[in-house]
């Protein structure tokens, strides 16, 4: 879990260069439509940051748990940010990859329903 947790804190400090880099390296350089996208790709990613953090060190999770919802949510947002930031950018065309950011956006869903699956399979605890 250590090694998780460290790269779960490398991808929130990877998070704010980002949307650092999109608030002062980008206004200049891409459209506004291009810039909110960007936006979006770096919201979506400090969000599931802030997402895996509480899923790794919440005491309700095993540790396969934990693991498996940390793959699908660092899948997704591979996919669903990462081809935000790529289309944004101008390096790949929407066209050519137009199921990657969708694609991303299911596993991402997948991973809250699964999630949520989890809460309501657990047994309450009598205090």
């Amino acid at each position: 879990m250590k090694k998780r947790l460290t790269w779960i804190a490398l991808l929130g400090a990877f998070a704010i260069i980002l949307g650092a880099f999109g608030a002062h390296g980008l206004k200049e350089k891409v459209s506004p439509e291009a810039l909110e996208s960007y936006e979006t790709g770096v919201k979506y990613l400090v969000y599931h940051v802030l997402l895996l953090l509480f899923v790794n060190t919440f005491s309700g999770f095993n540790n396969q748990v934990k693991k498996r919802l940390s793959l699908i949510f660092f899948i997704g947002l591979l996919f669903f940010s990462g081809s935000i930031f790529l289309i944004s950018l101008g390096i790949v065309s929407a066209k050519s990859i137009w199921f990657i950011t969708p694609f991303g956006g299911l596993l991402l869903i997948i991973g809250w329903l699964m999630m949520a699956y989890h809460f309501a399979s657990a047994k309450e605890e009598n205090k």
